[in-house]
């Protein structure tokens, strides 16, 4: 009842699925590329148990508030970075590698084309996909959880702004997949975003900060010249149809 009376709670909701929706975006990318692997039919089912899965594991992490904030105590200190290696440093590593290695060998599939798709064997399995969008959600929310918990000191208020913010995401995910699809140089210009974020996530783990608002930035500005590369395209196709 505390929520529906304390305007600060209103408050509090509204910024934190704010949060999740923005910090959310590359999840919506990887997520529709990973489902885009699976055949036409599987491909919706995918994108909603893979973000309903996703949405159950940070509500398990926010259920686990005690074991979140020990990931952010040192294990071990590297010499060679002068940096205290945390459990939270070691996900945002390996996630980050696993992102960029996701991503560099798209793009290779994308640039070798159909005969190396298959070669190595195209489409993926539903489950592995499942699974795999699932694992990298929880590196994706790891610093919004841990960031939620510091803002906020409500679980109700936390719960409800993932389970709102998925579910905004799972809205949007069949409309990106299928603009993504329709549009094969965005595609492109998304497994670029996606690597730049395992860079990134990379750089954290070892102790190198990137101000996230310098890679958003650099992502929404690739985005519009891509879509004005895409609507002159478009005009350029009518023009040659009318001739």
């Amino acid at each position: 009842m505390e929520l529906l009376t304390n305007p600060s709670l209103w408050a509090a909701l509204a910024m934190l699925t704010v949060m999740e929706i923005v910090l959310g975006i590359d999840n919506i990318i990887f997520v529709s590329i990973l489902a885009g692997k699976l055949p036409a039919n599987q491909q919706a089912s995918a994108r909603r148990l893979g973000l309903l899965g996703a949405m159950l594991t940070r509500i398990g992490l926010l259920f686990s508030l005690s074991w979140i904030m020990s990931l952010t105590e040192p294990f071990f200190t590297v010499p060679v970075w002068e940096h205290a290696v945390s459990g939270r440093d070691l996900i945002l590593i390996f996630g980050g590698l696993f992102l960029i290695y996701k991503s560099v060998k798209e793009i290779h599939e994308r640039t070798e084309g159909s005969e190396h798709e298959q070669k190595t064997g195209g489409k993926s399995g539903f489950a592995a996909t499942i699974v795999q969008i699932m694992m990298l959600d929880i590196v994706f929310s790891l610093d919004s959880v841990i960031t939620a918990v510091g803002m906020v000191n409500n679980l109700t208020v936390m719960v409800l702004a993932i389970v709102v913010s998925v579910g905004i995401m799972m809205a949007a995910a069949t409309p990106v997949s299928n603009f993504i699809t329709r549009h094969p140089s965005m595609k492109m210009l998304a497994l670029s975003f996606l690597l730049l974020i395992g860079v990134v996530l990379v750089g954290e783990g070892i102790g190198q900060h990137i101000a996230k608002g310098y890679i958003y930035f650099a992502m929404a500005f690739s985005f519009g010249v891509e879509m004005l590369n895409i609507r002159s395209r478009i005009k350029a196709d009518k023009r040659s149809g009318q001739e």
